[in-house]
């Protein structure tokens, strides 16, 4: 198995293990925080890091696989869902649970079509949006941990709410933007045309 593809194993091994771990005050209410926020970004820091390489070395060292090729997207589509359920089911919660099911429903639909355009041998190409879901992802994970420690250690304050609602709305603005122009591509394009017959 090449090293990018093990990267990538390891991206949706780590999901399960930060969802335990991201509930561990609940069991352990005596867990410090610094603890808890140190092991909390180096699981999340890890995952981060072995999207942004495994890409990286299948291009340059030409390990690029049809494996690599459906496993990256689907390790994203977990790691993303793991950081968002979370912080959908904390008490309180630290994302809109409309935020919540609208990045869900653009994650689920976005898997399915991905497959029918690789079973077509068909790769669609980035746009505006998916890049700036990509970062807007990131950004509120980031803000997301940051607020759950910063629960556990009673420094929150009402502006940080807002501040991460209007993060995770333009999250979903951008993750359903970004499909709206894969769909408008796919059908400008007809790729599925034989399909629907």
């Amino acid at each position: 198995m090449t090293t990018p593809n093990k990267l990538t194993i390891l991206r949706m091994a780590l999901s399960p293990v930060l969802f335990a771990w991201f509930f561990t005050p609940v069991l352990f209410r005596s867990i410090s925080p610094y603890l808890y926020g140190g092991v909390l970004g180096a699981l999340y820091l890890v995952m981060e890091l072995s999207d942004l390489i495994d890409g990286r070395i299948a291009r340059g060292r030409g390990q690029v696989t049809d494996l690599g090729k459906i496993m990256d997207p689907f390790a994203d589509v977990i790691m993303h869902i793991t950081f968002f359920t979370c912080f959908a089911v904390t008490v309180p919660p630290i994302m809109p649970v409309w935020a919540f099911a609208i990045i869900i429903w653009r994650e689920l639909l976005q898997c399915f079509t991905r497959m029918l355009l690789m079973g077509r041998g068909t790769a669609m190409p980035a746009n505006i949006f998916g890049k700036s879901k990509t970062l807007l992802y990131a950004i509120c994970t980031i803000a997301g941990l940051c607020y759950r420690v910063l629960l556990l250690m009673g420094e929150t304050q009402d502006w940080m709410r807002t501040v991460l609602v209007v993060l995770f709305a333009l999250a979903s603005f951008a993750s359903v933007m970004s499909f709206l122009v894969y769909v408008r591509t796919i059908v400008k394009t007809e790729v599925l045309k034989d399909m629907t017959r």
